[in-house]
């Protein structure tokens, strides 16, 4: 095996391709092992794994672990949790990051119970730094900071592990980016028996059949957004976000709130609770810019607000403010683009 105590990413894989949650904690990965000078390792389990590596090593991965058997296909808690557990005794990892998936989310908890290492789920942020315990006044280094909002979104925590290990973290996909450290990077692959770490015991439950529904709504990948908040007032009122979004050839999201409300599919919700995007062009109509909503959104390139309260928490990370009533404001925005657009 390799050193002791680095960097290890689980990776999800399924119809031959890597989740994209997990190349993009591949890139943030691969940053924070840089700054702590260890090893970038990932772990994938599967059937069907040859080439995977492929995929992996231009994210700048060192080791990729890979452990296939077709009984680890799809993916069912037991097995997996065995393997990454037993897996984690011997390699001994000091970080370890996950999608927050269905499942991350189920996988995550399981492991760092097991382990009593802890996992903050739903981190908007990882980083690096140091630590004095307030208490014992014992001073850590190099920890990795687990940001995330708390208390109902009004404070944002930095939560640190400093005794147990692995540090662990859940990241929704779309908070970090994905990006290629270095197209040619190659790393070493180390292949494991699954006879070895999982226990035979845990193959209890055999999955026969799974359907899937491919979500109808993408508004990841849309260059443009607008979105709607509870402040549009009605569902028959978030047809003029509709129509605007149609006109500028974007999607429609929104917030938690106007999704409470009834007002969209929760398809739509982007936020904490929701998905995180980074559109060219994002406007927000009626949306106040809680920090739950915020945290899916403020890396948008340019951020419109459309709103009738001046003061509007939004306002204060928006790049262009529009103060003014939606139902006057959004008609004139799509008469005047279907003037001067070709």
């Amino acid at each position: 095996m390799t050193d002791k105590n680095n960097l290890i990413v689980y990776c999800e894989y399924d119809e031959g391709r890597v989740a994209d949650v997990s190349l993009e904690l591949l890139t943030k990965g691969r940053s924070l092992a840089t700054q702590l000078g260890v090893k970038l390792e990932a772990v994938v389990l599967g059937d069907k794994l040859e080439g995977v590596e492929t995929q992996l090593f231009p994210y700048g991965v060192d080791v990729v672990y890979k452990m296939e058997d077709s009984r680890l296909f799809p993916y069912t808690s037991l097995p997996h949790a065995s393997a990454v557990i037993n897996l984690f005794r011997e390699i001994e990892p000091q970080v370890c990051l996950m999608g927050a998936t269905t499942i991350g989310r189920d996988l995550g908890p399981r492991v760092s119970s097991c382990l009593h290492s802890g996992l903050t789920a739903d981190c908007t942020s990882l980083e690096i730094g140091d630590h004095t315990d307030p208490v014992t006044k014992k001073e850590y280094t190099n920890l990795l900071y687990q940001i995330r909002p708390a208390f109902g979104g009004n404070i944002v925590a930095t939560i640190v592990n400093p005794e147990h290990r692995p540090q662990m973290a859940t990241v929704r996909e779309g908070v970090m980016k994905k990006e290629i450290f270095n197209p040619d990077y190659k790393g070493e692959v180390i292949s494991l028996d699954a006879e070895k770490y999982v226990d035979p015991a845990s193959y209890v439950v055999k999955i026969i059949d799974r359907e899937i529904e491919k979500s109808k709504v993408n508004i990841k990948n849309s260059p443009i957004i607008v979105a709607g908040g509870y402040g549009v007032g009605s569902k028959e009122n978030f047809s003029l976000i509709f129509d605007l979004a149609n006109v500028l050839g974007g999607e429609v999201g929104a917030s938690r709130a106007a999704v409470d409300a009834g007002f969209v599919e929760h398809d739509r919700q982007i936020g904490q609770t929701g998905v995180t995007v980074r559109p060219k062009l994002y406007i927000a109509c009626g949306i106040s810019g809680q920090i739950q909503h915020v945290a899916g959104m403020n890396e948008s390139s340019i951020i419109v607000s459309i709103n009738s309260d001046p003061n509007a928490p939004i306002n204060d990370i928006a790049d262009y403010v529009i103060t003014g009533d939606l139902e006057e404001v959004i008609p004139k925005l799509i008469k005047y683009y279907k003037k001067n657009s070709k």
